[in-house]
C-alpha cells in the first residue's frame, strides 16, 4: 500500500511538474504574439501641430515612404537647420490655397494640410525649386499599396509657406517631427497601436 502511494505520488509530481513546463511556452507565445500585435507607437492625437519657426532656404522634394506602424511624409529642404523648419499641420474638412482662395480637392476619406515655413522657389529669383502645380499630384509620389494615404497634391508656396494636402484613409493619429534639412509627417495606420 506503501509503494502504491509512493507511485502514486510520484506519477502525480511527475504529471504536474510536465503540464508547467508545457504552459510556459504557451504563455509566452501568447504574450510574445500579444506584444507584436501592439508593437506600434501609441499616444500620438489628430490635433493640430505647430512649430514657430522659418528659413528662407527652399523646398526640394517631397517623398513617401511605407512604414509597418504608419506612413510618412518627408518634406526635403536641404540647407535648413532644425531649428529653423517651423510646419503647421492639421485635419481640415476642405482645402484652399494660399492667395488665391481656390479650393484644391484631395481624394481620401479625410484630408490634412501639411504647411512648411519654407518656400517652394528660390527667393532671390522667384524660381521652383520643387516641380509641382497648384492641384497636381505631388512630382515622383506613388501611393499605390499604402495603408493609410490615398492622395498627395501640391497646394502652392505663397509668401514663404509651402503648402500640400495629404488625403489619408481615416482620421488617424499623426505626429510631426524635425531634423536638419527635413520636417517629416507620420501618419499611424490605426488608433489601437495594432499591426
Amino acid at each position: 500500500m506503501v509503494r502504491n502511494r509512493t507511485a502514486w505520488a510520484t506519477a502525480s509530481a511527475l504529471m504536474i511538474a510536465t503540464l508547467g513546463v508545457a504552459a510556459i511556452p504557451a504563455q509566452a507565445t501568447a504574450t510574445t504574439t500579444a506584444a507584436q500585435a501592439t508593437a506600434c507607437p501609441t499616444g500620438w492625437g489628430s490635433l493640430a501641430e505647430t512649430r514657430s519657426a522659418a528659413t528662407s532656404e527652399p523646398v526640394t522634394n517631397v517623398r513617401t515612404g511605407r512604414h509597418a506602424c504608419f506612413d510618412r511624409m518627408v518634406v526635403d529642404v536641404p540647407g535648413a537647420g532644425s531649428s529653423e523648419l517651423g510646419y503647421s499641420v492639421r485635419y481640415v474638412s476642405r482645402l484652399y490655397q494660399d492667395g488665391s482662395g481656390r479650393p484644391i480637392s484631395v481624394g481620401g476619406g479625410a484630408v490634412i494640410e501639411v504647411r512648411v515655413t519654407a518656400p517652394a522657389y528660390d527667393p532671390a529669383t522667384g524660381r521652383p525649386t520643387y516641380p509641382a502645380k497648384a492641384g497636381q499630384r505631388l512630382t515622383g509620389v506613388n501611393l499605390t499599396g499604402y495603408r493609410t494615404f490615398r492622395d498627395a497634391r501640391f497646394v502652392g508656396s505663397f509668401e514663404g509657406d509651402t503648402q500640400i494636402g495629404l488625403g489619408v484613409r481615416a482620421r488617424l493619429p499623426f505626429r510631426v517631427w524635425v531634423t536638419t534639412g527635413r520636417v517629416v509627417v507620420d501618419v499611424a495606420h490605426n488608433w489601437t497601436g495594432a499591426r
